[in-house]
C-alpha cells in the first residue's frame, strides 16, 4: 500500500466505502455507520477545514508579497476573474442547451412529483428562508460584507473566506509598499509558515483514504435509510434529470477545460488529469471546494508546476467565486422544474437564468449544498414556486459531489492559464 499513489489509495477507500455502506444498508445496520464510521469522516472534513483559513491567509500574503511590481497583481487578478466569468457563462449555457434538448421534466407523474415535494418539504423551507435573507440584502451588501471589521472574527469561520482574502491581499500589498529592510523579516516569516502549512497538508492527506472511506460509507447508508429500495426508487424517478446534469458536467471536464488548456496553455490534458486527480477525488468525497482547497493548492503547485504566487492568489479566489458546476446545475434544475410544472420559459427568461446564475455563483459559499440556496433565488426571479426545489432534493447530495469536482477542476485550469499567460508575457519582454 505504501507504494501506491495517493489517488489510488483514495479510489480504493471510495470503493470499499461504497461496498461497506451498501452492506450495512442491506443488513439493517445503518446506525452502526452513523455511530462508528461517520465520525471519522467528520474528523477528516474538520481537519481540511481547520487548515483552509491559515492556508489561504499565508499563501495569499506570500504570493502578493513576492510580487515586487504591484501591477502584476492586477494582471493576475484581472485575468483570473475574466476567465472565471467566461467559464461560468459557458457552463450555464451548456446546461440550458442540454435541458431544452433532453427535456427531462416531461412525463414526470403527478404522484411522484407530490411525493418528492412532501418528503423534502422541511429541507426546502429551510433553503427558501435562507434565500429570502439573501434577497433582503441591499445591492452593495456583498461588497460591504467582503470588508471585515475584525479579522480574527473573520478567520473563525470558513464562510468568511472572502474577508480573509481581502485582508491577505491588503497585508501583502502593504508589505510590498514599505521599504525592504522593514518587510524582509515578515516575508521570511510567511515563507517559513507556508512550508509548515504545506507539511501539515501532507500529514492530513495521509489520513485521506480512511476519511474518504468513512464519508462514502456513511453517505450511502444514510441515503438508503435502512431500506436500499428507497434510495433506488428515488434515483430512478429522477434518473433522466440526474443524467442530464452529469452529462453537462462531463462536457466541462472532458471538452471545455481540455480545449482551453490545449489552445491557450499548450498543456497536455493527460498530465493535467494525473496531477489534479487527488484533488478531484477529494472534491467528490467532501462536496466542498473550501475543504478541498489545501489539496488543490498542493497538487497544482507541486505536480502541475504553477508558481507559488499564482497558486496562492488564484485558487483561494476560485474556491470562493468560481462555481462552474453549480451554475450548470442551476440552469438545468430551473428549466427542469419549469418543465415538470408545465411552464414554458421564454428565451428571455432563460437568458435571465444565465445572468442570475452567474451573479449568484459569485456569492455562493464554497460549502456543500450552497447551490440549492442560490437556485431558490433563480426560481423566484423566474416566478416559479421556490418550494419546488423539493423535486430535486433527493439526488442533490450525489450531484453536489459531481459538480464540486467540476468547480475544483475549473479552479486548477484557470490557475494554469493565468500562470502561463504571465510567464509568456515575461518571456516576450525579455526577448524584446
Amino acid at each position: 500500500m505504501k507504494k501506491l499513489a495517493l489517488h489510488w489509495k483514495i479510489i480504493i477507500g471510495m470503493a470499499l466505502g461504497l461496498a461497506f455502506g451498501l452492506t450495512l444498508s442491506y443488513t439493517g445496520n445503518a446506525d452502526f455507520s452513523k455511530d462508528w464510521i461517520k465520525p471519522f469522516g467528520t474528523i477528516f472534513i474538520n481537519l481540511l477545514k481547520l487548515i483552509a483559513v491559515p492556508l489561504v491567509l499565508i499563501s495569499l500574503v506570500n504570493g502578493v508579497a513576492s510580487m515586487t511590481d504591484l501591477s502584476k497583481l492586477s494582471k493576475v487578478g484581472g485575468r483570473a476573474i475574466a476567465i472565471y466569468l467566461t467559464t461560468t457563462l459557458i457552463a450555464v449555457s451548456i446546461g440550458l442547451l442540454l435541458v431544452n434538448f433532453f427535456t427531462p421534466g416531461e412525463g414526470f407523474s403527478e404522484e411522484t412529483k407530490q411525493a418528492l415535494i412532501t418528503k423534502f418539504a422541511a429541507s426546502a423551507d429551510t433553503k427558501v428562508q435562507a434565500a429570502a435573507e439573501i434577497k433582503r440584502r441591499g445591492p452593495l451588501q456583498p461588497l460591504v460584507e467582503m470588508v471585515p471589521d475584525n479579522i480574527f472574527g473573520s478567520m473563525s469561520s470558513n464562510k468568511n473566506m472572502l474577508q480573509v482574502i481581502f485582508f491577505a491581499i491588503l497585508f501583502g500589498v502593504a508589505l510590498v509598499a514599505i521599504p525592504l529592510e522593514h518587510s524582509k523579516s515578515v516575508k521570511a516569516l510567511f515563507s517559513s509558515l507556508d512550508k509548515v502549512i504545506l507539511k501539515m497538508v501532507d500529514l492530513i492527506m495521509k489520513f485521506a483514504p480512511f476519511g474518504v472511506f468513512a464519508l462514502i460509507a456513511s453517505l450511502i447508508s444514510e441515503i438508503a435509510e435502512n431500506d436500499p429500495s428507497k434510495a433506488v426508487e428515488l434515483l430512478f424517478a429522477l434518473a433522466k434529470y440526474s443524467l442530464v446534469v452529469i452529462f453537462g458536467l462531463l462536457i466541462m471536464i472532458a471538452v471545455i477545460y481540455p480545449t482551453m488548456l490545449k489552445v491557450f496553455g499548450k498543456v497536455n490534458y493527460k498530465d493535467f488529469f494525473k496531477g489534479i486527480f487527488p484533488a478531484q477525488m477529494m472534491a467528490f468525497s467532501t462536496s466542498s471546494s473550501a475543504a478541498t482547497l489545501p489539496v488543490t493548492m498542493k497538487q497544482v503547485e507541486e505536480e502541475l508546476g504553477v508558481s507559488e504566487e499564482t497558486t496562492g492568489f488564484v485558487l483561494p479566489l476560485g474556491a470562493t467565486v468560481n462555481m462552474d458546476g453549480t451554475c450548470l446545475y442551476q440552469g438545468i434544475a430551473a428549466v427542469f422544474i419549469a418543465q415538470v410544472s408545465g411552464i414554458d420559459l421564454t428565451l428571455q427568461q432563460q437568458l435571465s437564468i444565465v445572468v442570475t446564475a452567474t451573479l449568484a455563483s459569485i456569492g455562493s459559499a464554497a460549502v456543500p449544498s450552497a447551490g440549492i440556496i442560490m437556485l431558490v433565488i433563480v426560481l423566484e426571479q423566474l416566478g416559479l414556486p421556490a418550494a419546488a426545489i423539493g423535486l430535486i432534493m433527493a439526488p442533490d447530495r450525489i450531484l453536489d459531489m459531481f459538480r464540486t469536482v467540476v468547480n475544483v477542476t475549473g479552479d486548477a485550469s484557470v490557475a494554469i492559464l493565468v500562470d502561463k499567460s504571465i510567464k509568456n508575457e515575461a518571456e516576450d519582454l525579455q526577448e524584446a
